[in-house]
């Protein structure tokens, strides 16, 4: 069979959440992607080994954890599907050729793609190579003209106002323009007469009868890489709120009632309708790296994103928080109409220096209710684990002036991440949300009392005092500066790590570059003496396991298979012993799901294939959590059943 002791996506470590939230980078996960190696057919012969009897007497108990329930994104309005407008609209500008200065062929557009983004491109290139070059060349000459009239435009903002211009046409295959157009903005009307060219290209290329295969890839890794971030985002904001997303509107419409012969004979009457209100996340392999698009169409709001992004760290967190305020403040129009006049002489003031601020005073106070929600929940949350990182490291010592050090680095963190969170509400503050200073001194109550945000708006709008609030930036000043200090100093808050960082991620990371340098063996010792102090960490046990399986692919000589056995029943012993602490204690799923496969691949390795494929359904039950071994699990089972 000779199949590979290692999984296909070999986990290395899990570092903490708040580590990666303060690098502002991609929530810390660094995955091996790929050893693939094949043992020599000598070696597979002695697959049919049969494993120690009580380790056997183990499985049934290790294997019979289940998932946790599921998150139900749907429950709370959200979707996570692709468009095919989008996927049409882009694709027929990927089309888009013209020569450079040196009389090559290159993009019209060269905006750069997520890895998978870069992908698809290839492949979808690779389909309509053949396709008409009347067509291809209509295509080229309508972008060209459109960025030479648009210069200080960027291609991923020409790209952004193409994919704002794909939610104004009908479902594919039809694509037609809307019915109406005069109510539409006038960057979406300066790229309507694309629309032509994207029905053509739909109909006159492979790519309308490809889209059904397109759209599964696309909905595959989305269901990978974004559903499990979506639930952590959705949870995260909804607790720190204590609220639910508003997923029905109540809309009066009048009607007419015929009553008796006649056309005079009607009487109207008022009918209550709902509406419903989502929030759809929608992955898009040709939106340009590290983009964000969104927009609100009535009921319906949309971000549109590479699939690989981490929704804790981008913009969809404040489009999801729109869809949740929106409501609540339209709810309490009443109690904004008495503000309305101080707020528009804020907002004018403002407009001095900035004329793009909009003027509209729903749309301030929205817009600043959410800045300011989400500044104090990234707050919040930092606050909540330096306080139980400084709690476990008091703890931990002996010594009362070290439990004080700690105690008072504690205090400088505060400090330093409530600085952070002035400079963002500044920054807010520039761009029009010129009330984002007066709730976030609100949201404080709230938080204190536990009161949800629904029930805290109309005191919230009614206690704001016009008078007070010019010059409630300046109280800010102070701190926003030392921000900035901060970051000019390039130190990144060093206080801040001081408390918080976690040693153990620290030196998994300075291990994984002996893993790359092939150095094992050391490797192995530095993750031992770990275990000794750490006995309950997962990623311990598990990269304990990995390196133990990278061994025994080491030895190749039939004098070796003792050794081998020995290092490939270590790794097994390392594996389940992860699957342990995920009974007790709460892991990363992937870790758990990485871990089955791995368990897996040895039993299969052995020809033990009953336990094999027990093990590879207890990683699928588990879904295509991110960075986990779903797929693996699937082609694994796959594999063995077409074996037996």
């Amino acid at each position: 069979m000779g199949t590979s002791i290692l999984a296909a996506a070999d986990f290395i470590f899990y570092s903490e959440y708040l580590v990666s939230l303060l690098a502002q980078s991609p929530r810390g996960v660094i995955l091996d992607m790929g050893r693939r190696n094949h043992v020599s057919d000598r070696l597979i012969q002695m697959r049919r080994f049969i494993l120690l009897f009580f380790v056997l007497l183990l499985a049934p108990n290790l294997f019979a954890q289940s998932p946790a329930p599921v998150f139900d994104l749907i429950n709370y309005g959200v979707n996570i599907q692709p468009d095919r407008r989008v996927m049409a609209v882009l694709a027929a500008l990927e089309a888009a050729r013209t020569t450079d200065e040196n009389g090559e062929t290159v993009h019209v557009l060269t905006t750069p793609l997520s890895e998978e983004g870069g992908k698809f491109r290839e492949q979808l290139q690779s389909d309509i190579a053949a396709m008409n070059d009347k067509l291809r060349e209509r295509i080229s000459l309508f972008v060209i003209s459109h960025k030479q009239r648009n210069p200080n435009l960027t291609d991923a903002e020409i790209v952004s106002q193409f994919i704002s211009m794909a939610y104004s046409l009908s479902p594919a295959p039809e694509l037609a323009n809307p019915a109406v157009t005069s109510e539409l903005p006038a960057g979406l009307l300066d790229v309507l007469d694309f629309a032509p060219l994207v029905r053509d290209f739909y109909k006159q290329t492979v790519f309308g009868s490809h889209i059904d295969e397109y759209y599964k890839a696309y909905q595959s890794r989305a269901d990978t890489s974004l559903r499990n971030s979506a639930r952590e985002m959705v949870a995260d904001l909804l607790t720190f709120l204590q609220t639910r997303p508003q997923l029905t509107v109540a809309e009066r419409v009048k009607t007419k009632v015929q009553k008796g012969k006649g056309k005079k004979n009607k009487l109207q009457q008022l009918e209550i309708r709902e509406r419903n209100r989502r929030f759809f996340i929608v992955p898009e392999m040709l939106a340009p790296a590290g983009s964000v698009n969104f927009l609100n169409i009535k009921d319906d709001y949309y971000v549109i994103i590479p699939p690989d992004t981490d929704l804790n760290f981008s913009g969809v967190r404040r489009g999801f928080l729109q869809f949740v305020i929106d409501p609540i403040v339209l709810r309490h129009s009443k109690e904004i109409s008495t503000i309305r006049e101080a707020v528009r002489k804020l907002l004018d003031e403002r407009r001095k220096n900035n004329p793009a601020v909009s003027p509209d005073v729903f749309l301030t106070i929205s817009r600043s209710i959410v800045s300011a929600i989400d500044a104090r929940q990234v707050e919040a949350e930092l606050v909540r684990i330096a306080t139980q990182r400084a709690r476990e490291q008091i703890d931990s010592l002996a010594d009362v002036e070290k439990k004080k050090a700690v105690a008072a680095q504690l205090e400088a963190a505060k400090l330093s991440i409530a600085d952070d969170t002035a400079a963002k509400l500044f920054e807010d503050y520039d761009k029009g949300a010129v009330l984002v200073f007066y709730f976030a001194e609100q949201l404080g109550g709230v938080e204190d009392s536990g009161f949800d945000i629904t029930a805290s708006m109309r005191e919230m709008l009614l206690s704001f005092n016009a008078g007070t609030e010019a010059t409630r930036p300046a109280k800010y000043e102070a701190a926003r500066k030392r921000s900035i200090a901060a970051r000019a100093a390039g130190n990144d808050n060093p206080v801040r790590y001081a408390i918080l960082e976690n040693p153990i991620t620290t030196k998994l990371i300075e291990i994984q570059e002996l893993i790359k340098q092939k150095d094992l063996a050391a490797a192995d010792k530095e993750l031992k003496a770990l275990r000794q102090t750490n006995p309950g960490d997962a990623r311990l046990h598990f990269n304990i396991g990995r390196v133990a399986a990278m061994e025994a692919e080491s030895f190749l000589k039939p004098e070796d298979v003792e050794k081998q056995k020995t290092k490939l029943l270590e790794a097994k012993t390392s594996y389940e012993q992860v699957l342990r602490i995920g009974q007790t204690q709460r892991i990363d799923a992937a870790l758990i799901s990485l871990s089955y496969v791995a368990l897996a691949r040895i039993y299969e390795f052995f020809d033990d294939v009953g336990y094999a494929m027990t093990i590879y359904d207890a990683a699928i039950r588990l879904g295509p959590v991110a960075g986990g071994g779903y797929d693996d699990a699937l082609a694994g089972k796959q594999r063995l059943l077409k074996d037996q």
